[in-house]
């Protein structure tokens, strides 16, 4: 969900409230939604909050938001390229930046001068442009009739040709979107950036301060804050949009706005699809992150380089654990999964009783059957095409340089979409990055998954018989790392030039491992396709019906492309008790000394030698009633007039059940507070160049 999720052993105190939220389709829930800046929900605003969206005003927020790709949400808050986002979602890049002397994602890092800011490894950052529906061209080039399998090859086909002809048309990063389960298909056009440099990080300890132990939990006092830089031929980028700062930020109970890239949600699926996550999908993954994590944390508690090697994965694997607890949990819960069956069924009767209610109901049974076809397979894909069986750095290089040299001399709407021509300079740049891989660290991780693909397949699989040669997991798992070449950067780029004769011709062990299951991974991922397809095709129908009868006001589930999530800045009551809207950096030292300043509530150094000069009632975090999930992080959170109050680094325990529907009355979304971000910049690290530039909106 929140890129940094959380969970608590026990649900059970919120579970009926948040049922609450699934139990009518047609009514939206006060704040509820994550909407398409292309259709704002301008009637709502205006009814709740007296506000009126403008134009203007949503071309601002839209340009000035930022989305990484490596996972998370941003925005520029400066006219010299600055842009801010989470330390979690800056994580990926500390830890690339970082070696056995520097442990920037530990101890943070600081930039004096532009020549001091560090280029990023490998980071890619869009900005969108524009939205174009292009629905009607999309499904006008699957033939009427057309089987599933057809239809995939006719659908990639026109989105390939839709998106390398606006990038040829535009230069800008072209995707094509699918929203409402395939009841409609949006070109969003990007602003691509590359050139990205790390301006700031505070330490890991007071960025994720409280740890596991405040995982979720609110009051919360974290400043999970990080600053880039973008350039452009070598020069700080000069965006035509970026957010004003608010140096008072967030207030009690003003309307605010979030503007990111939620990840996804499943709030449109039908309850064939939820039993599906419910039984099979989310206890796999629970299955297999607890493995990777207990694997990891041994592995780091035998040398502290391990530790520094494998935190950031072992961070996101701990709190991704924590997110699908909670996921679970909620689709677990009788009352929230029957209030999702009720709501099913209601549709369904009023379908029954329409003229045109018969082809949607058959479309639910189509879902049905194409998830029951997806249930036989999964477990096999998993392994295979998924690369569970597989994990590790070398061995994703490995399969790409194979399928890079297959698909390219196909016809670009023939290949699969990850080598299309309009996907090629972002492929390319994290294909040659020179991110270090540890090669310690890849034979574990492969020998632990070859492990779990005997345990999975069986020991006389042919494929796991072909993979192992006869030996062992983990002796296996040494030879393939230790022989292979494809770490080496120089070494991809001429496989990945020469095309599928220069890969065969250098006979890699990895990459002939890689061949040698290909045509099984290419098979299984033909039939998951051409089941998406098929209940793509049946949500478009199921779609149309809603619309039918619910109206239009609605929103897609969430597509990691941009969206507006608004809501109150509002306390809750839980237990009893009342929950502030707003913390301060008083209660930070209060949770630490209460803790006796032991880890995980350990402040730096610094944050205990600095805490006179501190105005301690400065705020710190606030929660507000916005709807946002997983890719929200870093997202900005805005007043009316636009300016930026603080940044969005989580939700709350009660939030946990949002990707599968809304719920205002304890939900909510956790910010770091403008207010207590330059206090911190200013007396605790002592940074008033970087703090004058986001006040001034420029360089001093």
């Amino acid at each position: 969900m929140f890129g940094r999720m959380k969970t608590l052993t026990s649900l059970l105190p919120w579970i009926g409230a948040t049922a609450l939220a699934v139990v009518g389709a047609t009514a939206l829930r006060a704040d509820e939604g994550m909407w398409l800046y292309s259709a704002p929900p301008r009637d709502a605003l205006k009814a709740k909050y007296g506000f009126t969206v403008t134009d203007a005003w949503l071309e601002h927020l839209m340009k000035s938001s930022v989305r990484f790709n490596s996972g998370g949400s941003g925005s520029f808050v400066s006219g010299d390229g600055l842009v801010i986002t989470n330390h979690h979602v800056g994580a990926d890049d500390l830890q690339k930046l970082s070696d056995e002397k520097h442990n920037y994602l530990r101890d943070g890092f600081s930039a004096a001068t532009l020549a001091e800011e560090k280029r990023c490894v490998d980071l890619e950052l869009n900005v969108l442009q524009s939205i174009e529906d292009v629905t009607l061209r999309v499904n006008a080039a699957v033939p009427a009739g057309a089987t599933a399998d057809e239809a995939v090859v006719a659908r990639r086909r026109i989105t390939a040709e839709i998106e390398q002809e606006s990038l040829t048309k535009t230069g800008l990063r072209s995707d094509v979107v699918t929203l409402y389960q395939g009841g409609a298909y949006h070109l969003y056009r990007f602003k691509k950036y590359t050139d990205i440099r790390l301006v700031f990080a505070p330490e890991q300890s007071i960025a994720f301060f409280g740890g596991d132990p405040d995982n979720f939990e609110y009051p919360r006092y974290d400043l999970d804050v990080c600053f880039f830089r973008v350039y452009e031929a070598g020069r700080p980028v000069r965006p035509a949009h970026f957010l004003k700062w608010s140096a008072e930020g967030a207030k009690d109970g003003e309307l605010a706005f979030v503007s990111g890239h939620p990840g996804s949600t499943r709030r449109l699926l039908t309850i064939p699809e939820l039993t599906y996550i419910r039984d099979n999908q989310l206890p796999y993954n629970l299955e297999l992150l607890k493995r990777r994590e207990v694997l990891l944390s041994n592995w780091s508690a035998r040398d502290a380089e391990n530790a520094r090697r494998a935190r950031e994965e072992l961070f996101g694997i701990q709190n991704s654990r924590k997110a699908y607890d909670g996921s679970i949990a909620a689709l677990q819960d009788p009352e929230f999964f029957g209030a999702k069956v009720a709501t099913e069924e209601s549709f369904k009767k009023q379908l029954a009783d329409r003229a045109d209610g018969r082809e949607a109901l058959a479309a639910f049974r189509r879902i049905a059957e194409a998830q029951a076809t997806v249930t036989k397979i999964v477990g096999r894909h998993r392994m295979i095409e998924g690369r569970v069986g597989f994990n590790c750095d070398s061995f994703g290089l490995a399969r790409h340089l194979l399928r890079a040299g297959d698909e390219r001399p196909k016809p670009n709407g023939a290949r699969l979409r990850e080598y299309g021509d309009a996907r090629r300079e972002s492929f390319e740049q994290q294909l040659f990055s020179d991110k270090p891989i540890y090669s310690d660290l890849e034979i574990l991780t492969l020998a632990d998954s070859l492990g779990m693909l005997v345990e999975k397949l069986g020991a006389d699989d042919p494929v796991v018989r072909l993979v192992l040669a006869g030996k062992s997991p983990r002796t296996r798992a040494a030879d393939l790392i230790n022989t292979t070449q494809v770490r080496d950067v120089a070494f991809r780029r001429k496989l990945y030039e020469g095309g599928s004769a220069a890969v065969a011709a250098a006979k890699d062990p990895l990459i002939e491992v890689a061949r040698a299951i290909d045509a099984e991974a290419r098979a299984l991922r033909k039939i998951v396709e051409s089941v998406d397809e098929t209940k793509q095709q049946a949500q478009a129908i199921i779609g149309k019906a809603r619309f039918a009868v619910e109206g239009t006001g609605n929103y897609p589930d969430a597509t990691f492309t941009l969206r507006l999530s608004y809501g109150a800045v509002k306390g809750y009551e839980e237990n009893g008790r009342q929950i502030p809207a707003i913390t301060t950096f008083a209660g930070l030292y209060e949770r630490s000394a209460k803790q006796e300043n032991k880890d995980p509530f350990e402040l730096p150094a610094r944050w205990l030698q600095k805490k006179a000069t501190l105005n301690l009632a400065t705020p710190f975090n606030f929660v507000s009633t916005a709807d946002i999930i997983g890719g929200n992080s870093g997202s900005p959170t805005v007043n009316r007039a636009g300016e930026f109050i603080g940044i969005i680094f989580d939700g709350n325990l009660q939030s946990l059940s949002a990707d599968f529907g809304y719920e205002d009355r304890q939900s909510r979304a956790l910010s770091v507070h403008s207010a207590g971000i330059l206090e911190a910049l200013r007396k605790i690290y002592v940074v008033d160049a970087l703090a004058d530039e986001l006040v001034a909106g420029k360089r001093p």
